[in-house]
């Protein structure tokens, strides 16, 4: 076993060089920045009917006419931006953890939807995108009569 000198000066020096370490540090700054400047990403439900394939974000204080919403190639694109509220004179921040900017979402959509009928609600800071499902795609009770001997 190697015996190592340590100066008196800063004994933990070497241990903070270790690389591991570096990467703690890089994701610690990361985490303390301003989530304003990190990207953030809305939180999304998904969930099946007879009827629809229903999708649910959460865009909390995003304007309606800040998102877009198009359907190409059995695709579905959520794109969008949550502003930052512009700083009052006199109001200073001791904590910002909500994320602000822009964002997009990508949803590969089952063949079974019906892309022409397609309906979109905001109401609360929740987005509803509700995705028909074609009739061939409906499930089908199919009463059988049972004879009798």
């Amino acid at each position: 076993m190697a015996i190592t000198k340590y100066s008196k000066q800063d004994p933990w020096r070497e241990l903070f060089e270790f690389p591991s370490l570096q990467l703690f540090d890089t994701v610690s700054r990361l985490l303390s920045e301003p989530r304003s400047q990190r990207p953030w990403s809305p939180a999304v439900d998904i969930l099946e009917t007879d009827d629809a394939v229903i999708l649910k974000a959460d865009l909390p204080e995003v304007d309606p006419k800040d998102v877009d919403i198009q359907i190409e190639n059995d695709t579905l694109t959520l794109k969008g931006e949550r502003k930052f509220e512009k700083e009052q004179k006199g109001v200073g921040y001791h904590r910002i953890e909500r994320g602000y900017g822009s964002f997009a979402r990508y949803f590969t959509l089952p063949e079974t939807v019906d892309t022409d009928k397609v309906k979109a609600e905001y109401k609360s800071g929740v987005l509803t995108i509700t995705l028909p499902k074609k009739e061939v795609a409906k499930p089908k009770a199919v009463k059988v009569e049972v004879a009798k001997e």
